[in-house]
């Protein structure tokens, strides 16, 4: 037990009007009286002047019944919202109070000198008004308007050094963190927006006036106190904005979900006040002007209050910016706490460790420790339980460990692992009651495909096909949004036997054919429906996206001396419904001119939709409840995106105008070859995932990708001897990093916002990661079979990756220009692989031609091409070692 708590304050509960909702009602309404009581200060004195000066008695009456008015709301009225906030914030962020309170402890008692002159100056004015000789009645409302304003100077300092404490936050000097970096163009600011309501509740009182000629003149004067500070003001709001520190200012105008309805709110709101002005200003019915009074005074709230939040949610993660978090926990502490913990660190909780019996009990301590002074629970202001009702469970805890980087308008989460554990079960087992997960009835019935016959000794030809991909994925809920489009492509190479194999490349038509009973792109309304909006048109019957058919010709590729069939039109779904993600295609290849079948074989083309976004999104499944995505789900997604990057994904789609993630993550423009300003797709999803997948997640690649569950895509080799994605792609960290250093040194600034709190996993910091792009510079076989021997190592080295396309393992070719893959298979699919969907999917030409599913001509088969023994290792090194994995 620690003798020196950090957390050494009780806290105040307030249930549903937590989240700030009792210290924002009564901080905008005081702010909103305590600026009319600086500026109407002025307001009596020059109203008072007027009248003198135009010798009017009825403008002195109005000046000294707006007095009365004046005193009974900012004396009385303002006084009692004042105590209400210092009540409050005492209670909810006593640490923070206290810092103010102890390091301007003499600005505070000079702000109460100037209040106390204030009080007395203001009274003094009210009831000696038409009795004391007008010079020294004068002199009293001249020292009023002084003294209140002398308040706000203070009191902007205090305010504003919260915000931007500047230099204080490492000299600790009162006078640094007093004439902080925006103190004043807020003090402008304040001072203009004084005078503006001081017009604004001289209408309330104008419009009592019953003399019309009085009542018109007064209000056109009213106008001009209005109208004229508010030029000034846009002035000083532009000013003050532009003083502030890069990373406040940041926060404003692009990281913070929660300010931009408040920005359009200060905008919208500006020129209908403006407006309103003028209206009154002019000769209108008196209902009218009654009417717009009524309004620009709920104008004037809102105005102020949209202010306030903008201000306030500007210093977000923290009560005092770089000091102390909106948690109470102070910046200094967070390392300590992470690595004792929370409640050991806390004085007012009774849970001091966790176990299974505690673990709830002791969430729910953690969260009123940490979360209640900005949320409330169930209330109006960023209520917990509409927040946290999506997670389950590893999604909660995946939001707990991401909480400070992406989103860094929220605090750092600083306890430990099991207390972060202890908080998600808090909050996804008591708070939202969570319903368990459906279960799914589908099993997996195996069913294999139909092999043609291969005679070794009559056939003359053998047909080798792969797929381009060994693990593909697809969103299906396209009214959405689509990651990326149905379409896989195929390649082969036919080989004509004998003692010196030949492959062929002319007189040669290959063709290809979709297993029959697969719905495709067309089929499904999910996918064709909104094809126009993808790629600008309708897809046909029968066809993807690119305008393949379910059966046609392959394409002869000179360079890679293989034909190939790009982007074909499969989706996992049987027309029956059922989930396959392994559909096969039937490849022949016939002489072109006398149309005789030389060969044919099939392969597996990988297409899935279980990806594991529901896990963090919410929703279940949205096929059958195994597979695909829900509309809850793909609806959050888009929530999520819209919220933290400020687009307007959601409202598109319900326009029936969806997109496609790639178009603007492409990475560059497909047609133009435009580098996009967004990071490319893989540089994105992994970049931001990684910063909230636990470090210490043991399997954080199958949580998203259709590596486990149903599809099981991760079913080479690789995967029978408990390699995992790691072994080859490294820690989702490292992975994360390699991608997003090649991104920022193509000065796309998005990289460096992912980076700032990633640390590498193999590497003492992120300089010695070498930039890495997607789907070019990948892991490479010889990393571990160097030399084409066993490997010593599982770990594939990191910053060793491929160089360009041709020498990627799906294009690359030995020196006979026989491809990697046409022999070993696919990636995540290497021979032998072991598919609960049927083996001879991914086994096809192996059991074909072989009849195993080792990898083709292992174990010295070579004369299946060469139809003889051979004694030299023509292909590659090491080839006629007997394969040591026995299956």
């Amino acid at each position: 037990m620690l003798d020196n708590y950090l957390i050494n304050y009780p806290v105040w509960d307030l249930g549903f009007m937590g989240g700030g909702t009792l210290i924002a009602f009564i901080a905008v309404i005081h702010v909103y009286v305590a600026h009319f009581a600086v500026g109407g200060g002025l307001f009596l004195v020059l109203t008072e002047i007027k009248g003198y000066k135009e010798n009017s008695a009825d403008i002195l009456e109005y000046t000294r019944k707006h007095t009365k008015f004046f005193l009974l709301v900012t004396m009385v009225f303002g006084a009692l919202t004042g105590v209400g906030i210092w009540f409050t914030i005492s209670l909810l962020s006593p640490a923070a109070t206290s810092i103010l309170v102890h390091n301007f402890v003499f600005g505070w008692a000079t702000e109460w000198v100037f209040f106390l002159g204030e009080i007395v100056a203001l009274f003094v004015y009210f009831y000696t008004f038409g009795k004391m000789n007008k010079k020294d009645h004068l002199r009293i409302g001249w020292l009023y308007f002084a003294f209140g304003w002398l308040s706000l100077f203070v009191i902007n300092g205090i305010i504003s050094f919260m915000l931007t404490p500047g230099k204080w936050i490492s000299s600790g000097n009162f006078w640094d963190g007093f004439y902080n970096p925006s103190f004043w163009p807020s003090l402008f600011f304040r001072t203009f927006m004084a005078f503006m309501l001081a017009g604004l509740f001289g209408f309330i009182t104008s419009s009592a006036v019953k003399e019309k000629a009085l009542r018109n003149s007064l209000e056109k004067y009213c106008a001009k106190w209005l109208l004229v500070p508010f030029l000034f003001l846009l002035a000083s709001a532009w000013w003050y904005v532009s003083s502030l520190p890069e990373p406040q200012k940041l926060m404003i105008l692009r990281l913070s979900p929660e300010i931009p309805p408040f920005i359009k709110t200060f905008l919208l709101l500006s020129p209908l006040i403006f407006i309103a002005g003028i209206f009154m200003s002019i000769r209108l019915p008196d209902y009218v002007k009654k009417g717009v009074t009524v309004s620009l005074f709920i104008m004037g709230i809102l105005y102020i209050g949209s202010f306030e939040w903008i201000r306030e949610a500007g210093r977000r993660p923290y009560i005092i910016y770089g000091n102390i978090y909106s948690n109470s926990v102070a910046a200094k502490d967070v390392d300590f706490m992470i690595n004792n913990g929370i409640l050991k660190t806390s004085r007012w909780v009774l849970s001091k460790k966790i176990d299974e019996i505690n673990q709830v009990q002791a969430g729910r301590e953690i969260f009123r420790m940490m979360c209640i002074s900005c949320h409330s629970n169930g209330g109006f202001i960023n209520d917990i339980r509409t927040a946290t009702k999506k997670y389950s469970q590893y999604g909660m805890e995946s939001m707990l460990n991401g909480m400070g980087k992406v989103n860094e308008f929220m605090p750092p989460f600083p306890g430990t692992s099991a207390e972060k554990k202890a908080l998600a079960a808090y909050l996804v087992k008591e708070l939202n009651v969570s319903k368990e997960e459906l279960l799914s009835e589908y099993s997996i019935t195996p069913v294999e495909p139909k092999i043609p016959l291969f005679d070794p000794l009559q056939d003359k030809y053998i047909l080798l096909a792969w797929s381009g991909k060994g693990m593909h994925f697809i969103s299906d809920n396209n009214q959405f949004f689509s990651i990326s489009q149905p379409g896989n492509t195929i390649y082969a190479q036919l080989i004509k036997r004998g003692k010196t194999p030949e492959i062929i490349t002319t007189d040669l038509r290959m063709t290809y054919r979709i297993e029959d009973g697969f719905k495709t792109p067309s089929s499904n309304s999910n996918f064709w429906q909104y094809s126009r909006s993808f790629y600008g048109r309708r897809i046909n019957d029968n066809e993807g996206f690119s305008g393949r058919k379910t059966t046609g010709d392959m394409d002869f590729d000179e360079s890679l001396m293989a034909f190939s069939a790009g982007d074909l039109p499969v989706i996992p779904y049987r027309d029956d419904g059922s989930f396959m993600p392994f559909p096969v295609v039937f490849v022949e290849a016939r002489n072109s001119i006398t149309g005789a079948l030389l060969c044919s074989t099939g392969v597996s083309v990988p297409v899935s939709t279980e990806m594991g976004c529901r896990n963090c999104h919410g929703g279940n499944w949205g096929s059958k409840n195994i597979t695909g995505f829900s509309d809850e789900t793909s609806l959050d997604i888009l929530k999520t995106h819209d919220r933290l990057n400020r687009t307007d994904l959601e409202l598109l789609s319900k326009k029936g105008n969806p997109r496609m993630c790639s178009s603007c993550h492409a990475g560059e423009h497909p047609e133009t070859g435009e580098k996009s300003k967004h990071l490319n797709l893989s540089a994105a999803m992994h970049g931001f995932h990684a910063n909230y997948i636990a470090a210490n997640d043991p399997d954080p690649c199958s949580n998203c990708h259709p590596s486990s569950g149903f599809t099981k895509s991760y079913r080479g080799i690789h995967s029978r001897i408990d390699l995992d994605c790691s072994n080859c792609h490294g820690k989702m960290e490292d992975h994360a990093l390699s991608l997003l250093v090649s991104e920022r040194n193509e000065g796309k600034s998005g990289a460096e916002r992912l980076m700032k709190h990633l640390r590498p996993r193999s590497f003492d910091n992120t300089k010695q990661i070498e930039p890495r792009k997607a789907w070019i510079n990948q892991p490479d076989c010889l990393n571990c079979h160097t030399g084409f021997n066993p490997p010593e190592t599982d770990q594939s080295p990191p910053n060793v990756w491929t160089k360009d396309k041709k020498s990627l393992y799906s294009l690359r070719s030995d020196e006979t220009g026989i491809m990697c893959p046409a022999c070993h298979g696919i990636t995540h699919a290497e021979y032998p692989a072991t598919n609960a969907f049927g083996n001879n999917r991914d086994n096809f030409q192996p059991a074909q031609y072989q009849k195993n599913t080792y990898p083709i001509g292992a174990n010295k088969n070579c004369k299946l091409c060469h139809t003889v023994d051979m004694a030299e290792e023509i292909h590659h090194p090491n080839m006629l070692a007997l394969f040591r994995n026995i299956y």
